[in-house]
């Protein structure tokens, strides 16, 4: 063998490096498609509510509170800021996910820190809107090889459920129930993730509500969870239902510990309950996480 003649490792390690670089771009591809980051046909909108404004702030406040009996709000049209967008602190009109990119990132790099390690289970999103990280999630396990995992895609598909005081106190106030746009039919998520190409036999929907739906599901492990329920009732009754079926290793992603207190609080409440001392890391302004690691 002449000495510039490649050896089979050489061959390998390019094999390798060609696999990873067509990772990377396919999902950052499809995370910027995802949340249409960058994109100037996008539009996005804003429910104007007053808030830090000392003279209309509370007539604003009242005037929305009466519209959205009505299934009605103000809202505040215009192109997206890459910055906003970035953190999720918009509405899109037509993206598949309002999360942002910085929550997609940390989705990906659990999963793949769940990969590297080969923690057991399958990953589920507890509410998921029109469906984008649950796509984002079943992108990145197709990337990587590991379709053997289920994709479990649980909401209601009728928007948020009714708030219950009397029962959560913490829920008092937040009627996102009657925000219409927070409604979107199973339909329609299956069409996103039809339109994707990652629609297959290995993606699970739960329709109803997470009370209802998720003590019973069929399924044996998790390598991670996401939640993004926004209520009380909606964050307990997942952690309740499903935070033993989280292997050792695997992880729990709050998606509104830092914007809802309703979330924060029934997420402190299950991790004092139960004695959980894994670290809470910050993701952005909204999520949170933190990797299991004891039964």
């Amino acid at each position: 063998m002449t000495t510039d003649e490649p050896t089979h490792h050489d061959d390998d390690s390019s094999v390798v490096g060609n696999t990873q670089m067509l990772r990377e771009r396919y999902c950052s591809l499809l995370q910027r498609s995802l949340t249409r980051y960058e994109m100037e046909a996008e539009t996005s909108y804003t429910p104007i509510e007053g808030v830090g404004h000392t003279v209309l702030g509370p007539i604003i406040q009242g005037v929305q509170r009466i519209l959205r009996t009505r299934s009605h709000a103000i809202v505040k049209f215009g192109p997206p800021d890459n910055e906003v967008r970035s953190e999720g602190r918009d509405w899109p009109m037509s993206a598949e996910t309002m999360v942002g990119m910085k929550r997609l990132d940390n989705l990906r790099e659990c999963l793949e820190q769940v990969f590297a390690d080969d923690v057991s289970g399958d990953v589920l999103e507890a509410g998921v809107w029109r469906g984008g990280s649950s796509i984002f999630m079943r992108g990145v396990i197709v990337a990587y090889g590991e379709g053997h995992r289920r994709s479990w895609v649980a909401d209601s598909f009728a928007g948020l459920p009714k708030t219950e005081p009397g029962r959560y106190p913490s829920d008092k106030g937040l009627d996102l129930y009657k925000y219409d746009q927070l409604s979107v039919s199973l339909e329609t998520v299956k069409a996103n993730f039809a339109k994707y190409d990652l629609l297959d036999e290995s993606v699970h929907f739960l329709q109803g509500w997470f009370e209802d739906t998720l003590p019973t599901a069929p399924i044996d492990q998790l390598a991670l969870l996401r939640l993004d329920g926004d209520l009380y009732s909606s964050t307990i009754q997942t952690l309740d239902a499903l935070y033993d079926k989280v292997s050792v290793g695997g992880f729990v992603v709050v998606d509104d510990y830092g914007s809802i207190p309703a979330c924060k609080q029934a997420t402190d409440d299950f991790r004092a309950r139960r004695r959980i001392e894994d670290t809470i890391q910050v993701i952005d302004w909204a999520g949170v996480y933190w990797r299991k690691s004891q039964s």
